[in-house]
């Protein structure tokens, strides 16, 4: 949570930044101060505070304060350890479990419900009015976008998925108000996906990213998943971030297959099941 802080103070008001920095220097002290106290130490005014904690994408203070209270007392620690080229079989099972686990628990204390909510929401719509929605990503997100694809296509949603920047670009250029765009990005820096965000947002449809705080495709979006965590580019393929991006569509998928309701989607996806059998052998 504070890290998502320190990467947004950039792209933040000049006021909403001396709220984050109060933050960072006392996270402890700011879970526990009332409003007015708040906004006398970073001298703005009570609903600037507010606001910063909105931008943050929480719900308002209160739910920004719950959570910022939970990840000081619980402090999951989060200590990225990279595999080194010495690195026996056992450190290798070792380090990559432990950084997946810690990123998963690091992101059940840092998620915005509120982002959440308002993507579920979206997709929901999406879904109820028959119109489209597309995932986009390119590498392993790319991979991502497929299994997104999958997950929702299964709940009778008429859904694609493109990994490839050009079809992402004529893809957006042909979508509506109404139509919603999942794209997933672990850098936030691609340009292709910044170009098809762009597209697509100028055409009406609701764009949702799933990336890294203070990344320019972050702000790019209407909605904003954050994915944090301090694994690098550099070493390796992306491990974690694959994995927790595929977690925030497992959130997703489950969330909008509430919203659908039970009494439709039960016995779409047992007559999936059934019709699967006959692939199998007994």
């Amino acid at each position: 949570m504070l890290d998502r802080i320190k990467a947004s103070l950039s792209s933040l008001a000049p006021a909403e930044q001396r709220v984050g920095k109060l933050v960072l220097a006392d996270p402890r002290a700011f879970a526990n101060l009332p409003v007015s106290t708040l906004s006398e130490r970073a001298h703005v005014s009570k609903p600037t505070v507010v606001r910063f904690c909105r931008s943050m994408g929480y719900d308002g203070l209160s739910d920004f304060k719950l959570k910022l209270a939970g990840s000081v007392s619980e402090g999951v620690p989060f200590i990225h350890r990279s595999v080194d080229v010495d690195d026996k079989t056992n450190d290798v099972l070792v380090k990559v479990i432990d950084n997946t686990v810690a990123a998963f628990l690091k992101y059940r204390n840092d998620a915005s419900t509120g982002s959440i909510e308002k993507a579920a929401e979206a997709l929901a719509a999406t879904y109820k009015t028959g119109k489209r929605i597309e995932f986009f990503g390119v590498g392993n997100s790319g991979i991502v976008a497929q299994d997104a694809q999958h997950k929702f296509f299964r709940l009778g949603v008429n859904t694609i998925a493109y990994s490839d920047g050009h079809m992402q670009v004529m893809s957006a250029s042909l979508l509506h108000p109404g139509d919603c765009v999942v794209i997933i990005s672990n850098s936030g820096r691609t340009r292709d996906l910044m170009d098809a965000c762009d597209i697509a947002r100028k055409h009406g449809a609701t764009t949702i990213v799933i990336t890294a705080s203070g990344s320019p495709l972050a702000t790019a979006g209407h909605i904003h998943l954050a994915a944090d965590h301090p694994e690098g580019y550099d070493r390796y393929s992306p491990m974690v971030s694959r994995l927790l991006h595929l977690m925030i569509i497992d959130i997703l998928a489950t969330c909008v297959a509430l919203r659908i309701g039970g009494g439709h989607l039960q016995p779409l996806l047992r007559e999936i099941k059934n019709n699967l059998r006959a692939k199998r052998y007994t």
